[in-house]
């Protein structure tokens, strides 16, 4: 019908357009090593990537931090990634692709990632796909980050379409929570954590080679309804922070 609001397709960045959690991971052990910390950051970014760093670092002291620390520390992290990063920027197999044959089959494309402004830049003007999407929100735009829903709900705000017509792409647990707290379905890459141990995505794939725009109307049909939030990862949420 010609009143009906088309798809949208919202991208997480991290391990979704590139496949960097190893190089983010190795980064917070740099750090916690500094602050002499034993943290395995590996173990850590299963369950909590997706999280603002400076919300995962909260986590790792026991005893209170002033917030501007955390934000040094998270400073700190951020140099030490894009240094170790740097030479190994690459797309996730098939992105450009797909998102080209997306934008053609009619969807609108977002991203919403909890990076800053200066990181957003740093990978999609580097891959050179910023043309690909129409609304880019980031951590300066919200004020709570994942896996809080705020992320994703401007993102389709920006775009027009309501929640229930957007696809949320992601590759982290607290991303996926973020996508279900949004009112959005969700396709899980597994470039951070093993495929069992996403919630309930439509589907889980390791890159953008098998995916078409036909594919995604498929997937989008055979599930029309979005799951709810885990009330257990919920918990361990609120048990982290």
């Amino acid at each position: 019908m010609p009143d009906t609001p088309a798809y949208a397709l919202i991208f997480d960045m991290d391990g979704v357009l590139v496949d960097n959690t190893a190089y983010q991971a190795r980064a917070f052990q740099l750090l916690f090593r500094d602050l002499g910390l034993t943290t395995n950051a590996r173990r850590l970014l299963e369950r909590l990537n997706g999280m603002p760093a400076t919300a995962i670092l909260k986590t790792v002291f026991t005893h209170d931090v002033p917030k501007k620390e955390l934000e040094e520390y998270a400073t700190q992290r951020e140099f030490l990634y894009r240094t170790l990063y740097w030479d190994k920027r690459r797309e996730v197999a098939g992105l450009t692709a797909f998102l080209e044959a997306a934008r053609a089959a009619g969807f609108k494309i977002g991203l919403g990632t909890g990076s800053i402004n200066e990181t957003i830049s740093y990978l999609i003007d580097h891959l050179n796909i910023r043309q690909y999407f129409d609304v880019i929100v980031g951590k300066d735009d919200v004020d709570n980050g994942k896996p809080h829903a705020d992320t994703y709900t401007l993102t389709a705000q920006k775009l027009g379409v309501p929640p229930e017509r957007c696809l949320v792409f992601e590759d982290a647990l607290m991303g996926e929570q973020a996508a279900y707290k949004a009112g959005m379905r969700c396709l899980a890459l597994s470039t951070s954590i093993k495929p069992d141990k996403f919630q309930a995505p439509l589907a889980v794939v390791k890159d953008f080679t098998s995916l078409t725009p036909a594919r995604i109307m498929e997937l989008l049909e055979q599930h029309p309804e979005t799951p709810k939030p885990s009330k257990e990862l919920a918990k361990r949420q609120y048990m982290q922070l």
